[in-house]
């Protein structure tokens, strides 16, 4: 039985729906809150909730007592813990949500599994722990001491965090540092999501740096294939860091560009300075997961876009965005 927090969210949807294809049982959680849509929250979890296996709470996991409720009434084996305050812009303005969802969130998880002897916690991470790191790609033998964002700050203490915990009651930890995800049901604050709404509405189109920004785009299947192949995993490591990307920065202006030609439209651009927490560049070295899971991405940019582009224009638009506006 699988506890996935941050079930509503847009990989935490995901892993719980191939989780649930593959026969799993699986609880979530969630606090719904109103960071973004909650309708397009709902509409993910509308998505699980006919699966006789899948059962949704909704809490917070700050709450200490709910959590500590629902892991001694389910007998969890596996936990994989996605529930974070997102967003590095957002941590400027309101940095005690990160310490409440990411840093007392995580500590009531790593709880909950060291009282209940849980197998396995494979938790999130962040490419945005590498910081403004000159070397590329981003190793996980890199050293991670210079955030630049308070968002990317909690990321590293969770790490931190999980490393403690393993050595002191060996709980067994998988920390995934996930690059820049795009796809179906992603997050309206997120870059695809932004250009996409920005090119339907004929609006401009903010490129930060000038346009000059490399982001190793990874499309969710791929993420949740790692995420599952990690999970699975028999490795004896009490605590590990692994990335999760597609290895290939591809750079905003072609991504756009990739949208443009699916939407068969084109966009309006306004070239920007570089922005305070923002980093010019993302590109996973995925050699370590690769050699012990066999992860290799397998979906290219292009074929991601058109993938995302068909799910905002005849699933999001048509139904979750107009029932946002009513």
């Amino acid at each position: 039985m699988y506890l996935v927090t941050g079930a509503a969210g847009f990989i935490g949807y995901h892993v719980c729906k191939r989780l649930l294809e593959e026969g799993e049982v699986v609880v979530g959680i969630d606090n719904l809150n109103d960071y973004y849509s909650v309708d397009l929250k709902v509409a993910r979890l509308n998505n699980l909730k006919d699966c006789a296996k899948f059962s949704f709470h909704k809490i917070d996991i700050s709450d200490r007592q709910a959590v500590e409720k629902l892991f001694g009434e389910y007998k969890f084996n596996r936990v994989i813990h996605l529930a974070a305050q997102a967003g590095v812009r957002y941590s400027i303005e309101n940095p005690y949500a990160y310490a409440d969802s990411n840093l007392m969130g995580m500590l009531t998880i790593l709880e909950g599994c060291r009282n209940h002897k849980i197998e396995h916690l494979v938790y999130a991470s962040s490419s945005s722990v590498y910081g403004m790191n000159d070397k590329v790609p981003f190793s996980e033998h890199d050293k991670v001491d210079n955030p630049v964002s308070f968002y990317a700050a909690t990321k590293k203490a969770n790490e931190v965090m999980a490393e403690s915990y393993a050595n002191l009651y060996k709980i067994k930890c998988t920390g995934l540092r996930f690059f820049t995800v795009y796809g179906p049901w992603g997050r309206p604050d997120m870059a695809p999501m932004l250009f996409a709404d920005a090119i339907i509405n004929k609006r401009e189109i903010k490129l930060f740096n000038r346009g000059d920004m490399l982001r190793d785009f990874t499309y969710i299947d791929d993420i949740v294939d790692g995420i599952l192949r990690v999970g699975l995993s028999n490795s004896s490591y009490l605590h590990e860091l692994f990335n999760i990307g597609n290895s290939s920065p591809v750079k905003l202006i072609e991504f756009i560009d990739a949208l443009e030609s699916s939407f068969e439209l084109n966009a309006s651009k306004t070239l920007l300075p570089m922005q305070k927490g923002d980093v010019v560049r993302t590109f996973a070295d995925i050699d370590k997961l690769q050699k012990l899971t066999g992860y290799k991405p397998k979906v290219d940019i292009r074929e991601g876009v058109s993938r995302f582009v068909d799910w905002y224009k005849y699933v999001y638009l048509k139904t979750v965005q107009k029932h946002d506006k009513k």
